[in-house]
């Protein structure tokens, strides 16, 4: 990014890329892993998407829960998709401006 973010959207970020790529590591089977972090106006987009087994249930454990209670404390959004056999996907947006 070209220039900082407020505090609390960059701590956000971070929690949502370093939660999303521990659950990558601990479950997914996955052999690689993909992080894009980009500004597009006033949001901070982020995706993190792996090619592990899927069928992640978002509801499963604290560390989902709470990266979705961090983002909507933001008014940003959380979408997680994770199909049998085709890895999974998590995208997230946090206003910033």
């Amino acid at each position: 990014l070209k220039e900082r973010l407020p505090e609390e959207v960059e701590g956000t970020a971070y929690f949502v890329v370093v939660e999303a790529l521990t659950n990558v590591a601990r479950h997914s089977g996955a052999t690689a892993a993909r992080v894009q972090v980009y500004r597009e106006g006033n949001w901070l987009r982020i995706t993190v998407e792996d090619n592990g087994r899927g069928g992640a249930n978002p509801d499963g454990g604290s560390g989902m829960r709470g990266l979705r209670d961090r983002i909507a404390a933001l008014d940003g959004s959380f979408a997680f998709t994770s199909p049998e056999g085709r890895g999974t996907r998590i995208s997230v947006e946090i206003p910033c401006g």
